[in-house]
């Protein structure tokens, strides 16, 4: 067990002395280390969702719904940890909603004692936030949490009343959400100068993928230690929105290399470009990520080295972001066995390639299904 030791006060958010910084050379969550290791998919992640409330309607929201007006009970906690206990290889544990702040109930009965958990285990962790809430609640986790991963796509306050609040059915005045925004941005810098390690995740998509290059400069200036960028794929929720096209995506990424801090790590994810693809720029720009400094392209854990716990039914889900029905309950089933029955299921199959010279997992089920159906990426060669 590793001891719940509280950083020192100058950085009262910092990780306990002797543990792995977080880096483009550590990044626990990427299955590409346990697929080195193991040599096959093993469980080492596992997701809860640990509420359906939230302040926001993003209108690009993976669960937008799900969310409710009223919170269903949870499952036990001993149940919980009793199903973690049994991962024989955990690694890291997230934590999701909706906004799992909105609640101080969640803070105090959810969050507070599985990050303890998960402390106490030598488990990195990581929550997944709009950061809108009073600062006190952040200021009870941060001292036993890993990484406050933060959504950021916006140049002003504007664009957050536009995206933030498309969904709400209601009219949420300009005023209001201003304020949010400031807050927004002022907690996040509050936890970075206290050094907790801030991730602000930014999509490529129809709003963003011309102001992407402004959108990094302010998560700059919140003193965020990582730029997260995804192409929005639009599913579920997010179904009717605008989908850009992939030399938009080309594009943007593009932009972001030639005007990023390259001192700050720049985590791609979900790309639909490989390696092995058969256009000589697509290609290019693959060598570029991988060259460029304190970039790295993370492989998709959904389906691959995670799974996700819907704490209130107990279901277990091998993606939350793909229409695919859950694989197991933990109420009477060990995470362990639910992930071995996926990694033998033929949709799991369709997806699973390995490529070591370029250290790639892959398209996930979202990029097969829209870039590459019917292309077999097991029989294809990486051109770098």
């Amino acid at each position: 067990m590793h001891a719940l030791t509280q950083p020192a006060a100058t950085a009262p958010y910092a990780p306990p002395t002797g543990w792995t910084r977080l880096s483009p050379t550590y990044d626990p969550w990427d299955p590409i280390r346990s697929l080195q290791r193991y040599g096959r998919h093993e469980l080492t992640s596992v997701e809860l969702t640990v509420t359906h409330l939230c302040n926001m309607r993003c209108e690009h929201c993976a669960v937008g719904d799900s969310l409710t007006m009223r919170e269903a009970p949870h499952i036990p906690l001993d149940l919980l940890f009793k199903r973690l206990d049994e991962v024989q290889r955990l690694e890291t544990i997230s934590m999701t909603g909706g906004e799992p702040t909105f609640s101080m109930d969640t803070v105090r009965n959810i969050l507070l004692p599985v990050l303890k958990y998960a402390r106490e285990r030598g488990i990195r962790t990581q929550l997944n936030s709009n950061v809108t809430m009073d600062f006190e609640r952040y200021e009870l986790i941060a001292p036993f949490l890993d990484v406050m991963h933060i959504s950021f796509n916006y140049t002003q306050a504007e664009d957050f009343h536009q995206i933030g609040f498309a969904r709400t059915g209601r009219n949420v005045r300009p005023e209001t959400t201003s304020k949010m925004y400031e807050r927004m941005v002022d907690n996040a810098r509050k936890l970075s100068q206290g050094g907790l390690f801030v991730s602000a995740e930014s999509m490529i998509n129809y709003r963003t993928h011309r102001s992407i290059a402004e959108i990094h400069r302010l998560i700059e200036e919140m003193g965020c230690v990582r730029h997260e960028v995804h192409p929005m794929y639009p599913s579920s929720f997010a179904s009717g929105l605008p989908a850009i096209t992939r030399g938009e995506m080309f594009e943007a990424v593009e932009t972001l290399l030639d005007v990023r801090n390259p001192e700050m790590w720049m985590l791609f994810g979900t790309l639909p470009f490989f390696a092995c693809s058969e256009d000589e720029e697509e290609r290019r720009l693959v060598r570029r990520l991988r060259e460029s400094k304190n970039v790295t392209v993370r492989n998709d854990p959904d389906g691959r080295n995670r799974v996700n716990v819907n704490m209130f039914s107990g279901d277990v889900y091998v993606t939350d972001f793909a229409s695919v029905p859950p694989f197991g309950n933990v109420r009477g089933e060990k995470l362990d066995d639910v992930f071995a029955k996926w990694r033998d299921h033929p949709m799991q199959q369709a997806v699973n390639c390995h490529c070591e010279t370029a250290s790639c997992c892959g398209p996930n089920l979202l990029v097969a299904d829209m870039y590459y159906r019917g292309t077999d990426f097991t029989v294809r060669k990486a051109g770098l």
